[in-house]
């Protein structure tokens, strides 16, 4: 019976050295920011910004009467890039609706690009602090006049 644990020796198995790899590629650039996505965005013509929108369309509701209700003219603009959803219902009309959801989605991607300003850390001038600090000196007296009630 043979447990696998007796001590015979094995015949060494003969590696072969590793070839030379290739040099790595570089890293891929960094994917873009959502500002940057929204900047190009609002660079391209009307149509080539629609055709990078996901439309959809649906049955809007609300007064129109039976054409609005029974016709997909509401249209929702959906910009994958950037994730925004804008819809547009009011008018009767598919193609209108169209185009007001195409301003609304250039509204929507302008406060994208918004860059706010670096805000620079500031410190009091010497003169200020002297002047802050004498009005408190004043209040404090003034108070402590008050509470002095001997002097009534």
């Amino acid at each position: 019976m043979n447990s696998g644990n007796d001590n015979t020796t094995r015949p060494a198995i003969a590696t072969q050295p590793a070839a030379a790899s290739p040099p790595a590629a570089p890293p891929p650039p960094p994917a873009p920011s959502r500002r940057e996505l929204a900047r190009r965005a609002l660079a391209l013509p009307d149509d080539a910004l629609l055709s990078q929108c996901e439309e959809e369309f649906f049955v809007a509701s609300g007064p129109g009467g039976q054409h609005r209700n029974k016709t997909a003219s509401g249209v929702r603009l959906t910009h994958p890039p950037t994730g925004l959803t804008v819809t547009a219902t009011e008018r009767r009309s598919q193609a209108q609706n169209r185009s007001a959801a195409l301003e609304r989605m250039r509204e929507a991607l302008k406060p994208l690009t918004f860059v706010p300003k670096v805000r620079k850390a500031t410190k009091p001038s010497k003169g200020a602090k002297r002047r802050r600090l004498e009005g408190k000196k004043k209040t404090s007296e003034k108070k402590a006049m008050r509470r002095d009630k001997s002097s009534w």
